[in-house]
């Protein structure tokens, strides 16, 4: 599915196969002058990115990118977004602001969407362009909105909490009008052409309806495959690559998996690449590799996002804000003030306290990444003017850039409502807001008990051996996946002499004898053995059986190989064991020969 339907461009000066490089490195260059600029100017980088993409558009002087290869690279930076979200979607935080976050997201989008539907009317379009100028005015920027919060560290305050569930809520319904839009499309007046042969025009209400049973049922069958299979192969294809301990191989798989899902959604389920690869995030995020995943991945994601917001920018004709300046500040006027005073009103009706309305209302006043994806596509089926997308480019920009005025506005009015009506304040919505303390705190305890549990395992780990102290923290947690659990009942041969060395056992429970020249050596929890084995390469020289109840962590030959060769430190500390050992059973053999 191609977002974006560009002019074509050329980048100049330049020729043949470096035309990829030059695209890539102008768009990175000026988006990094830019975004630092803006971040001077206490703005959000986002504005330098879509400044830094006019700069290199077709419709200012100077350096010309390749409109279609950045519209590439820009699919690239969708996938990247939407894995982005799915990864960080926790259905555990939505659901504790459920009460306010589900009805008041969807609420504000419809009533957004029919303040659009109605601009366009005015300015004399069709239905189907409102729905989508509508739909892309509705929902806001969640990458903007989390800068937003982290700078006035609200992200874990309740208030905080609500907006990112509202703005999850919107991506939702995003997604879904990813899906459905061009099965709507036809119906709502896109042009064939436009569209390629794939959509020919069709009559009567038949087609459409069955077009939209059978996008929604791929839609089903796609996301039941994904929840009720993907939690149980993707976590377990993560362990896998991470027990090799390589990073590079295991952000490779992550992004692998990201690409990999959202293109065969789109080949099988004919699903859009942005579902697909939201469902690759979602599943991953149930995974105990998810933080992992999302730094390995982050900077990637980074990049190629930096790289849509510039090619978003290349699009935009910046001449709109002079010749049509009164839909422009129309448009503008209805994201800053029009959705900010539905949200707010819809908390107020939701019973919820006055300081959450306030901040919900200056975290909906922008519009973001779904807007540039959603006005993309509503072109490419040919349902909006090119004037359409570049009035909400124009919104955007505008008012990413205002955003900080419109927090630091609603924070003093808070202020001010507080201190003339402060039992009013203080009682409206006391209840409701109660309730959501309380759901949000059981989460949080629930989220730190796992952590915790995490943390405690690293720490029996070390107690129990603390020969593992050498390494750091990450490569403790990584050693933890090499292990492999394994049993042994008192009297059981744990190892024979004469075999091939297969791995080296640490015992966490129990006890064993080691038997070797004639002598029974007890070792306890907390020792280890079988390591001369792997070490030396020679077959096992001693036989060991279980004298009570064990549990052992067994790391096997590869996996002991190649951890031990990235810690010298611990490798030492192991070889200079072995060798106490092998010296001790040497004397112990030269004081048996003498004896007899």
């Amino acid at each position: 599915m191609a977002i974006y339907a560009p002019p074509v461009q050329r980048m100049a000066n330049v020729h043949g196969d470096a035309t990829l490089i030059a695209t890539v490195a102008v768009g990175f260059v000026l988006a990094f002058a830019f975004g630092y600029l803006a971040d001077r100017l206490h703005l959000p980088p986002l504005v330098g990115y879509l400044v830094a993409g006019i700069f290199a558009g077709p419709f200012t002087p100077g350096i010309v990118a390749d409109g279609a290869l950045a519209s590439q690279l820009a699919e690239m930076g969708v996938i990247l977004l939407m894995f982005g979200v799915g990864l960080h979607f926790s259905a555990s935080d939505l659901l504790a602001v459920r009460g306010v976050a589900i009805p008041g997201a969807i609420g504000q989008i419809v009533l957004a969407t029919l303040l659009g539907v109605g601009l366009c009317w005015l300015w004399g379009w069709s239905l189907g362009a409102g729905i989508v100028v509508g739909l892309s005015l509705s929902v806001a920027s969640t990458v903007v909105l989390l800068k937003a919060l982290e700078e006035r560290n609200l992200v874990d305050s309740p208030n905080g909490r609500v907006a990112v569930g509202w703005l999850i809520v919107e991506d939702l319904v995003m997604v879904l009008a990813l899906v459905l839009l061009p099965a709507f499309a036809e119906l709502l007046g896109s042009h064939p052409a436009a569209e390629g042969a794939a959509h020919q025009a069709v009559s009567g209400g038949q087609p459409i309806v069955l077009a939209l049973v059978m996008t929604l049922g791929k839609v089903a069958a796609f996301a039941a495959l994904a929840i009720f299979l993907g939690p149980k192969v993707v976590p377990w294809i993560l362990t896998q690559v991470a027990r090799t301990g390589s990073r590079e191989l295991f952000t490779l798989c992550v992004l692998a998996l990201a690409l990999g899902i959202a293109y065969g959604s789109a080949e099988v389920f004919g699903v859009s690449f942005a579902l697909g690869a939201f469902f690759a995030g979602v599943v991953l995020s149930e995974s105990h590799l998810s933080k992992r995943a999302a730094a390995g991945s982050l900077p990637l994601q980074d990049a190629f996002s930096v790289l849509f917001f510039v090619s978003v920018g290349m699009l935009f004709d910046p001449s709109i804000i002079v010749r049509q300046p009164g839909e422009v500040f129309s448009v503008l006027a209805l994201i800053v003030v029009g959705k900010s005073l539905i949200a707010f009103a819809i908390v107020l009706l939701l019973r919820y306290p006055i300081g959450m309305g306030l901040t919900v209302a200056a975290s909906l006043a922008q519009i973001g990444e779904f807007s540039f994806i959603l006005v993309g596509l509503g072109m490419s089926h040919g349902l909006i003017p090119p004037d359409g997308r570049d009035f909400v480019l124009a919104g955007a920009l505008l008012s990413i850039t205002l955003n900080p005025l419109v927090f630091f506005m609603t924070a003093e009015l808070q202020k001010r409502v507080r201190a003339m009506w402060p039992a009013a304040y203080a009682a409206y919505g006391r209840a409701h807001h109660e309730t959501l303390v309380r759901d949000l705190d059981k989460v949080k305890a629930r989220r730190k008990a796992r952590e915790r549990a995490r943390q405690l395992k690293v720490q029996e780990l070390l107690k129990t051996f603390p020969l593992l102290s050498l390494i750091d923290e990450h490569d403790q947690e990584e050693l933890l996946l090499l292990f492999r659990p394994k049993a042994a009942s008192p009297g059981e041969r744990v190892i024979r002499i004469g075999e091939r060395g297969d791995g080296v056992y640490f015992i966490a429970s129990g006890a064993v004898e080691v038997h070797v020249n004639g002598q029974a050596i007890r070792l306890e929890a907390g020792s280890f053995f079988g390591e001369m084995a792997l070490l030396s390469g020679s077959r096992r020289t001693a036989d060991v059986t279980a004298v009570d109840f064990c549990q052992f962590l067994v790391l096997e030959r590869r996996d002991f190989n190649q951890f031990m060769a990235r810690h010298p430190a611990l490798r030492a500390s192991v070889d200079e064991m072995a060798n106490r050992r092998r010296e001790m059973n040497l004397t112990h053999a030269r004081s048996k020969a003498k004896g007899s």
